[in-house]
């Protein structure tokens, strides 16, 4: 059955207000027995606001922090300086970047079309230079926008948020083959191999092309309006399997001629990448959306680490290189490919691996760590300098491709190693390369070995070399004559560090508040368990029995008092499977364990550490919050994990979260030791005309990493404007003020310290019996409905003033009541 209410236009009666609120009465009382909303219709007007003299269309009644968020990001864009902008999840603040950049865009003159440009050539390698066009890549006279973000699915969710908005510039998503190849002779294969596969097809010789790619350029002829309305990657891919062009290769000449482009971040962090991009810098806006990781990501896109199992396998290849060239010459006569290259390399690559093998390490712990130049001292030793680097680069691709082509011949799939060996000659050779050896480290570890490699006498170790400056990749991004770098994510604090590490001036900073009201939070501090044992999972106290029986026996009552699902946070995969293993052998008091106390009162799912098995678990989980039968689930995860990472759990997915304690790093890490270290020097190089207390020395970088795990954690609640839930803070250490300094400023307020354990659970119980009363069911407006992602929790939606549709779960019969300008019809679910 359902129940509508529909609102003709025109202004409302007193008499007509009146029977809406009878309405809204009646809709409450079926509301509270657990109605579900279907569908519903939006507001057709499309609210203005002028900030800083720039008219933005925002599609919904923006909130005052929405507001100061977009006036935030149009200071930026106009002042061209950097910003670091924190907005908790569920503030709608992609949307607010989006309306605002664009807004800004559209006051320097009109989105490019694609009918303004003139015919061209359709660029056919790697390497073409941009196409000189209006707006986009090729030096016209507007800027333009690159979005980045960590993962295609995250741009998803911005190419929605763009079809939301008013705004429609000239755009374009950009992806790997992987994502994009629609030819089924090579699709199948990936990384390094589908790209030779690719690049092969589509050279002009050969009885052996791609179709898709000789269809481009009829289709872009034929099709000048492609970019004009957004497209993500199904899209594209769509077109190609529907129309026969190449996704991947639109994308390529596509995107020399947009106002913003699409692209996760190794587009911009990547310097072999970013070489990719035809894109005039010059006063362009670059966005890093969930910008909460990039300094690491920064870091790594920077490094590289070279186990001897890789190593290895290069030989290998080089080695069949030699034979299938030489086998090549003898039988075919061809002398195109020359075996005593690859000779040479294979020779290289074996005396690099006996230099590895007898590097003197002392300490197998501690490892063998020099300053970053040394790489230079060992490569030298081999005749590798930046004057040979290049030959032997082209004759490790020229290895890759020739392997690619021979394999491709004899159906092989498996991808070619070499390359890896190529990206790492780049890395350390590449253009001004040297001038940032200092902010490096070469450290060479010694790995576990297993029974083959001590019967054969090998060692097994693993070559680094380390950047612990991820703002050699910001300023060399900076440098290229960037007007606005804008960083947003729901967890940036503690800004003044992040902004050292990046090495970049970011003058404009916002910590937003939440759009929930302060009762719709309830967060606070556990110091001690049931029986009063403390709560505290360092490092000493983390494997003591008492400590894994009280938190158990903590995490069976939040099971009993909290609603739905519940999510249980762990510093690490290693404490998880401890305490689930406790859990499930321990006995208390000789009755029922921990663990079948807690799966009684809510089904159990545990974060696998095999990413290729998280899918799987998120099913699981969906299914088990949708059973009626079972009165919640339990989702025990990580910090840093997969499920702590972008995933939304709003309304009764994720009623609470628990952390259970600070997910510090290991300290024994060797690349976290040097990371320390690094610090700690740099802070004593630093001018002493800056205060010691604002420098970023080891023991708060170590510090602040983990708060901002902890954060990123938290946000997986409270995902729209009329969500509740409870924070709970299972470690006694998170009482201390400077660790609750360092957790977001919307919760902050919020936080009590609790003494007692009976006060925590009835404290919570009598939160959520009081929310559960304010929110019978989940009342949004259009824009609380479209900030949120779709939850594995059933949504009851009010959109705009008086649309409603909510489905009944009996069977009532038909009938339809009049109200004036306000109608109430009742009418069989499968009519509706």
């Amino acid at each position: 059955m359902g129940f509508t209410v529909v609102s003709r236009s025109g202004s409302p009666t007193r008499r007509e207000n009146q029977k809406r609120r009878v309405c809204f009465r009646l809709l409450l009382r079926l509301l509270r027995r657990g109605f579900v909303v279907l569908s519903a219709e939006s507001d057709p007007k499309m609210p203005n606001y002028s900030i800083r003299g720039i008219n933005v269309e925002f599609p919904f009644e923006a909130y005052q922090s929405q507001i100061i968020y977009m006036d935030r990001v149009i200071e930026s864009l106009q002042n061209k300086c950097h910003a670091l902008l924190e907005s908790p999840t569920g503030t709608g603040k992609t949307l607010c970047l989006l309306c605002a950049t664009l807004a800004w865009r559209k006051s320097l003159g009109s989105f490019s079309t694609r009918k303004d440009r003139k015919n061209s050539a359709i660029p056919w390698s790697d390497s073409d230079e941009p196409l000189s066009q209006s707006g986009g890549g090729g030096g016209g006279a507007f800027p333009t926008i690159v979005y980045a973000s960590r993962t295609h699915s995250q741009l998803r969710q911005v190419i929605k948020e763009l079809k939301r908005s008013s705004y429609r510039p000239k755009m374009v998503v950009l992806g790997s083959r992987e994502q994009l190849c629609v030819n089924e002779e090579v699709n199948s294969l990936r990384g390094k191999a589908l790209t030779n596969a690719c690049q092969y097809l589509c050279k002009k010789r050969g009885k052996r092309q791609c179709n898709h790619f000789n269809r481009l350029p009829d289709y872009l002829k034929h099709n000048p309006h492609i970019g004009d309305e957004p497209v993500d990657i199904e899209d594209l891919v769509n077109i190609g399997k529907d129309s026969g062009p190449c996704p991947y290769y639109i994308t390529r000449e596509l995107h020399k001629d947009v106002d913003i482009i699409f692209a996760p971040y190794n587009y911009l962090i990547s310097n072999g990448y970013r070489k990719f991009l035809k894109v005039n810098w010059t006063n362009s806006v670059l966005i890093f959306d969930e910008a909460h990781n990039l300094e690491s990501l920064c870091a790594d896109s920077a490094s590289f680490d070279l186990p001897s199992v890789l190593l290895s396998a290069c030989i290998s290849e080089a080695q069949e290189c030699v034979q299938l060239a030489a086998a090549r010459r003898d039988s075919l006569n061809d002398v195109s490919i020359n075996p005593e290259n690859f000779a040479i390399l294979k020779g290289l690559l074996l005396k690099l691996q006996e230099l590895i093998s007898k590097v003197p390490i002392p300490k197998r712990d501690e490892g063998f760590t020099k300053p970053g130049p040394y790489i230079y001292e060992m490569l030298k030793s081999l005749n590798i300098t930046h004057e040979t680097a290049p030959k032997l680069i082209g004759t490790v691709e020229e290895a890759a491709v020739f392997l690619e082509e021979e394999k491709q011949r004899t159906a092989t799939n498996a991808g070619s190693k070499l390359e890896i060996i190529a990206d790492m000659l780049k890395l350390i050779f590449r253009e001004n390369g040297s001038n940032h050896a200092d902010v490096y480290r070469v450290h060479v570890q010694e790995l576990e070995q297993n029974s083959t490699d001590v019967m054969k006498g090998k060692v097994s170790r693993t070559l680094s070399w380390w950047c612990f400056s991820p703002g050699i990749t910001m300023l060399d991004i900076a440098q290229k004559g960037v007007g606005s770098i804008i960083l947003t994510s729901g967890t940036l604090s503690p800004m003044d560090s992040l902004a050292q590490e990046l090495k970049l001036d970011f003058p404009i900073r916002l910590e937003n508040p939440h759009v929930i009201s302060s009762n719709q939070l309830w967060a606070g501090v556990v110091s001690t368990g049931p029986s009063g044992y403390v709560l505290n999972s360092s490092y000493r106290n983390r494997d003591v029995p008492e400590y894994k029986q009280e938190l158990g026996n903590a995490i069976v009552n939040f099971s009993r008092v909290v609603p739905e699902g519940l999510l249980i946070f762990f510093p690490s995969y290693y404490l998880m499977d401890s305490c689930i293993t406790f859990w499930k052998n321990g006995c208390y008091r000789n009755s029922m364990t921990v663990w079948e106390r807690i799966c009684k009162l809510k089904k159990p799912v545990i974060e696998p550490k095999d990413s290729s098995l998280f899918p799987a678990a998120m099913r699981d989980f969906s299914e088990k919050l949708q059973d009626r039968a079972t009165s919640g689930v339990v989702f025990f995860a990580v910090c840093r994990g997969k499920v702590s990472e972008g995933l939304d759990f709003a309304d009764g997915a994720g009623r609470a979260v628990v952390i259970t304690g600070l997910p510090y790093a290991r300290v024994t890490d060797p690349r976290v030791k040097l990371k320390r270290e690094f610090l700690d020097e740099q802070s004593q190089l630093a001018d002493v005309k800056l205060p010691r207390s604002t420098l970023l020395s080891g023991s708060m970088w170590y510090s602040q990493e983990a708060a901002r795990a902890v954060n990123q954690a938290i946000g997986r609640v409270i995902r729209h404007r009329h969500d509740y839930g409870a924070i709970i803070f299972c470690d006694d250490r998170f009482e201390q003020p400077s660790q609750q300094s360092k957790i977001s400023l919307w919760i902050r307020p919020n936080v009590k310290c609790y003494s007692r354990y009976g006060e925590v659970i009835s404290d919570l119980a009598r939160f959520f019996r009081t929310e559960r009363s304010n929110f019978p069911a989940r009342l949004v407006t259009e824009q609380e409905n479209n900030i949120g992602n779709a939850s594995c929790s059933q949504k009851i939606t009010l959109i705009g003033r008086y649309h409603i549709l909510v489905c009944l779960p009996y069977y009532l019969p038909s009938c339809f009541f009049p109200c004036d300008n306000l109608w109430v019809a009742f009418g069989c679910r499968g009519m509706i």
